[in-house]
């Protein structure tokens, strides 16, 4: 293997024959940049899938209420269907151990205010469990709590945006702002990968809000987070006995679709799960194709390769040359220009995934590019994918008498 002399008719060999070393090379280059293009497109694809609700729990239910478009139970369609505070303590009291976190919403929009800064905010007025269904990281300072909702305390916790904005260099925590000329004492800072929006936000008590804001106990939206021990299919099956329940609860017709709306991520998810499957499969069967069409033609270049220098190899044989060192020869060329063609071949692919990134990201592909597992797996199935393509031109070789290679036109 680290024979001087074998390596020097090797390379002796390849630089002989440039057109032919550069042939071969091309057919493996060109395969396995268009594997590498390919996967560094997939691996954009599944990012994209997998941001998509990166700032909600994937175990995430969300119920919505609206208005009636059938009749339904004596009462006439056009009925509107409000939620209230007894209706998230029913979900918690007949769906207890399917139900992981549940919090209810309330959408608000105000005016915001400390000192001399000022701008408009969305407010979702909330249940501690909320910070479990959004993802909130909690910066620093805390979210909102128990005692909270129980004395209806006037409290907020801020997105990072928002502090950046009201109180510039100034820490929020302990300080009060003012939303709508009501004073609210921030107790805590947050982050939120759902981006920029999320973290504009305010959020504050739901008993809070109710009373300030409407003095009743109506809320806008229930979330939930189903237990995730369920599968795909119990979750399903789970929202979809939800839905039935809360229609027979309200009078609302089974075939009512827009009074009381329930989305399950397990549906998104599923979905997602044989949507990238099929793209995994889809990249492996082109990536692997193309991996193919390379060892075969660098194979055909070898069988020509073989043909060409039937004499030399006579002519070795009858000087007492071993099948192994023929076949050593043979074999080893094939997995150097291999080797050689196919990482140029990665190193261009890898480039074109790099620098094409940021303009595919129009198109909804995020973050494209190539696992270094997925490099160190190619140039592994590179090196064995030379070995089979010189293997059996070599061993043909290996086994031609020396009168007839010598006989040779």
């Amino acid at each position: 293997m680290f024979d001087r002399d074998l390596w020097r008719e090797i390379f002796q060999s390849i630089n002989m024959n440039k057109t032919r070393s550069l042939l071969s090379g091309f057919t493996v280059a060109f395969a396995i940049l268009l594997f590498t293009i390919l996967f560094g497109l997939g691996n954009g694809l599944l990012n994209t899938f997998d941001t998509a609700f990166v700032d909600d729990a994937a175990n995430s239910i969300f119920i919505n209420s609206g208005q009636t478009s059938k009749a339904s139970n004596g009462l006439q369609a056009g009925r509107q269907i409000q939620f209230e505070n007894k209706d998230q303590e029913w979900i918690e009291e007949e769906f207890g151990d399917k139900v992981q976190y549940i919090t209810s919403r309330i959408y608000l929009n105000v005016t915001a205010t400390f000192r001399n800064e000022k701008s408009s905010y969305s407010v979702r007025a909330v249940n501690p469990d909320h910070q479990y269904l959004e993802n909130t990281k909690v910066n620093y300072g805390r979210y909102i709590n128990e005692s909270d909702i129980k004395n209806k305390t006037k409290v907020v916790v801020i997105g990072r945006l928002v502090e950046e904005d009201l109180f510039l260099k100034t820490t929020a925590i302990g300080k009060y702002i003012n939303l709508n000329g009501i004073q609210y004492k921030v107790v805590g800072v947050f982050s939120d990968d759902g981006g920029d929006r999320e973290e504009r936000l305010i959020y504050m008590p739901v008993t809070t809000a109710q009373q300030i804001y409407g003095n009743n106990q109506h809320i806008d939206q229930i979330n939930l987070t189903y237990n995730p021990d369920l599968n795909f299919d119990a979750a399903i099956s789970f929202s979809n006995m939800l839905t039935r329940k809360l229609k027979d609860r309200f009078l609302v017709s089974q075939n009512d679709q827009r009074a009381i709306r329930v989305r399950n991520l397990a549906n998104d998810s599923k979905a997602i799960g044989q949507m990238t499957l099929g793209i995994n499969i889809m990249i492996l069967v082109i990536g692997f194709g193309t991996l193919i069409a390379g060892v075969v033609g660098i194979s055909n270049m070898m069988i020509f390769i073989v043909k060409e220098r039937t004499k030399e190899i006579g002519i070795r044989k009858a000087l007492g040359a071993s099948p192994k060192s023929i076949v050593s020869i043979i074999l080893l060329e094939s997995v150097l220009i291999t080797v050689i063609a196919g990482f140029v071949g990665l190193v261009i692919g890898m480039g074109v995934v790099e620098l094409a990134a940021p303009s595919l990201e129009t198109y909804f592909i995020k973050e494209a590019g190539v696992e270094t597992s997925i490099i160190i797996g190619a140039t592994i199935v590179l090196i064995i994918a030379g070995a089979i393509a010189g293997y059996l031109p070599a061993k043909k070789a290996s086994r031609i008498k020396p009168i007839v290679a010598l006989r040779d036109d």
